[in-house]
């Protein structure tokens, strides 16, 4: 058996109508991420002082960011795989692994779903506050589960897909 060296054909740049709302919501997190750094950037060079709030901003919109375009990735099957042993077998193994990462996926992303939930919860209950501007915490924390649950009912949608195509 002979394992091709071909460079296997992605999907297409996506098409306006093609988009999703992780595409939206990573596109946003990402433009405001970069705004907001460039602000600080520009701010410690003519005054030798930073903005207190960038860093937390930007860890929360890291969050969604990472989030969102995870998101996408799973709805586009384009998660990193060991493709030797995905490409290498016959229609129906791939099919076999295609639907055990998404419910691998699925299960891991229910799992942080409800991890995050708690830790969510957590600085609610608490009311912990953000160290550099004291917002509260829970609203950077809440995007975990949020976008979690969104992750896990992505790779669930995933799996089902990938199950009708038999």
């Amino acid at each position: 058996m002979s394992i091709s060296t071909e460079p296997q054909p992605g999907p297409a740049a996506p098409s306006a109508e093609k988009l999703r709302w992780e595409d939206w919501l990573a596109g946003f997190s990402l433009g405001l991420l970069a705004l907001i750094t460039f602000a600080n950037v520009l701010a410690r060079y003519f005054t030798d002082q930073s903005f207190a709030w960038t860093e937390e901003i930007s860890t929360g919109l890291m969050v969604i960011l990472t989030m969102a375009a995870a998101s996408a990735a799973v709805i586009r099957d384009r998660h990193i795989r060991i493709e030797i042993f995905f490409l290498t077998g016959s229609a129906e193994r791939r099919r076999f692994l295609a639907q055990c990462s998404a419910l691998a996926s699925a299960l891991a992303f229910a799992i942080l779903t409800g991890l995050g939930s708690r830790f969510a919860y957590d600085d609610f209950r608490f009311e912990v506050t953000s160290p550099g501007i004291g917002l509260p915490q829970w609203w950077y924390s809440v995007w975990l589960p949020v976008l979690g649950l969104a992750l896990t009912l992505r790779a669930v949608q995933q799996f089902l897909k990938v199950r009708r195509q038999a």
